[in-house]
């Protein structure tokens, strides 16, 4: 039998493509100083104390240099971004007030399917706007708070709970993009859930950017009490433009004593994206953070989720998959610290590169001297599509006691067309081997991610094969 050369085919992103006419009722010029920032405080209608954090962390941003790590940012000019464009609609409780053309969009990506099939309450923000926002009746009867962050910022009641939390996890002094992030951000989700509350169906936030040369740099913060549970998804997706967009969010995340939070994100960035957001958590006594990552998009990402185990037995899991084609470079993984006695770490991430993209993997672990009995492991493992592609591993580890258990392993290989002939030998077609073997490096992991909820996984997971690797 003749072995042919093989490929495989990219994620299809043709509903992502689609572009709407940029109708913005709002927004500023280009580029980053101290007049944009201003007018962007005033069309938020912030507080006074939001209003100086901001100028704050635009002097943080002025003097911090580009991060020192990850792919090279040379082609991102801030000069050229628009920080703020506000859509020329109002945040919508019901669907059917959302101006055509934006509801349209999330129609065509399934999200009002998914709210009525399989969600507890929803979050659409379009471009520098949550658009609109919706939570059952049965979730606000237990008393969780699930809410755009401009309201929750503003609100009388909860308010002072954002004022303690906001940007106290990850400050602006972290590195230049978080401090970005605290001058102009805009956007996003805050939640509370109460001690002992058990919202039993996820709530989902989607993050569409559609103007290009912009920026998005939506806040997410939640705060789940004592023995409370919560699943929490988010979806960000972006048509592909010839000019770069930004995508500098940032999450916050605060688990109580004994509680459980599961945090899904998939990241479908067009590859004129620079993704460079930042994501942490902090976990108490007996609690368990659950992260659940896939990286399918943007030009450039420098993604690494942070877990801090900062009460004894507390727990944190990490599942990733990462996926580069031709002009992306995908720089992601995970932290995590151990700062108190007898927690728990697992980091699980596979990626795929193929057609010249480029994988790398950097993790960080932690173990501080009062972190006995810990135990950590870590696995990473790559999968190369072709001889033009490339995947590296970065993991660090820094144990500072003796009283741990922690292991590493890391595997890099590519398929072959000997596998590929050796299942069509058995009679099984080209297309549906190179599907088997893709597929079944991803499944471990891909089964983790939301497919039921975040509709758009279909097309991310599926790998549109025809023809092999050679």
């Amino acid at each position: 039998m003749h072995k042919r050369k093989t490929q495989v085919e990219d994620i299809d992103r043709t509903v992502y493509d689609i572009r709407d006419r940029v109708n913005a009722s709002y927004q500023v010029g280009q580029g980053l100083t101290a007049k944009i920032v201003n007018e962007i405080s005033a069309a938020k209608n912030d507080p006074e104390w939001m209003r100086l954090f901001r100028l704050k962390s635009l002097q943080i941003y002025n003097r911090l240099r580009l991060p020192g790590w990850g792919p090279p940012l040379d082609e991102l000019n801030m000069d050229e971004i628009v920080t703020y464009i506000r859509p020329n609609t109002q945040l919508k409780a019901k669907w059917n007030e959302v101006p055509d053309d934006i509801k349209n969009t999330f129609e065509r990506l399934g999200i009002p399917e998914a709210e009525r099939k399989s969600l507890a309450g929803v979050g659409a923000q379009y471009d520098s706007e949550v658009v609109y926002h919706n939570v059952r009746e049965e979730v606000r009867r237990q008393g969780v708070i699930y809410t755009d962050m401009e309201s929750a910022v503003r609100d009388p009641e909860y308010g002072p709970m954002v004022k303690k939390h906001f940007m106290k996890l990850v400050p602006p002094e972290d590195h230049k993009f978080v401090a970005l992030h605290g001058a102009v951000w805009s956007g996003g989700s805050f939640v509370y859930v109460p001690p002992g509350v058990n919202v039993e169906i996820p709530l989902q936030s989607y993050f569409r950017l559609n103007a290009p040369g912009a920026g998005q740099f939506e806040h997410t913060l939640i705060i789940v009490g004592e023995g409370a549970n919560l699943h929490f998804i988010e979806g960000c997706s972006a048509p592909k433009y010839n000019v770069a967009n930004l995508h500098a969010g940032c999450v916050e995340l605060y688990v109580g004593k004994n509680a459980r939070l599961r945090y899904s994100t998939i990241e479908n960035w067009s590859k004129n994206m620079f993704n460079l957001n930042t994501k942490r958590a902090v976990v108490e006594e007996g609690g368990t953070i659950e992260w659940v990552s896939g990286s399918f998009g943007s030009h450039i990402s420098n993604l690494y989720p942070m877990s801090i185990l900062k009460g004894e037995g507390s727990r944190m899991e990490f599942t990733g998959i990462t996926f580069a084609g031709r002009g992306q470079s995908l720089d992601t993984g995970a932290k995590v610290v151990h700062a108190a006695p007898h927690t728990y770490s697992s980091i699980n991430t596979k990626s795929i590169s193929k057609d010249g993209g480029w994988c790398t993997y950097r993790s960080s672990v932690s173990v501080l001297p009062q972190a006995y009995g810990c135990k950590s492991s870590v696995s990473c493992e790559s999968l190369m599509l072709d001889d033009r592609s490339r995947s590296d591993t970065i993991p660090v580890m820094d144990i500072r006691n003796d009283d741990v258990d922690v292991g590493h392993e890391a595997k890099i290989g590519r398929i072959s067309d000997d596998a590929i002939f050796y299942l069509m030998s058995r009679g099984i077609s080209e297309e549906d081997a190179k599907a088997m073997i893709v597929t079944g490096f991803a499944e471990p992991i891909a089964k983790e991610l939301p497919v039921e909820y975040a509709v758009e996984m279909n097309n991310l997971i599926k790998l549109e094969m025809e023809g092999s690797i050679g």
